[in-house]
């Protein structure tokens, strides 16, 4: 993330709180739940893509706020490098 990002998510995590924002992750996380889930459906127009990109992109944002008020960047960092070391092996493995 970016120093003004960092920033930004540090000042919404000291004005709205860390529980307020914990219940944000949840609210973004449905919301991206179902978007995916009318994609799934076939439920698909003009805006579904568009609506796609701005729910992960919101996930996303709630999840760096996680990331700083829980103190785990470089956990995060490990467990994402080990995960995707694992897939990798799996889709070599599969192959």
């Amino acid at each position: 993330m970016t120093d003004i990002e960092r920033s930004t998510f540090c000042a919404a995590l000291n004005r709205y709180g860390a529980q307020a924002q914990i219940m944000m992750v949840f609210e973004e996380m449905a919301e991206l739940q179902n978007v995916l889930c009318k994609f799934l459906r076939g439920r698909v127009d003009g805006d579904t893509l568009a609506n796609i990109a701005e729910e992960i992109a919101d996930v996303g944002i709630m999840l760096d706020q996680m990331v700083i008020e829980f103190k785990v960047e470089d956990a995060v960092a490990e467990q994402r490098a080990y995960k995707v070391q694992r897939l990798r092996n799996r889709i070599d493995y599969a192959e």
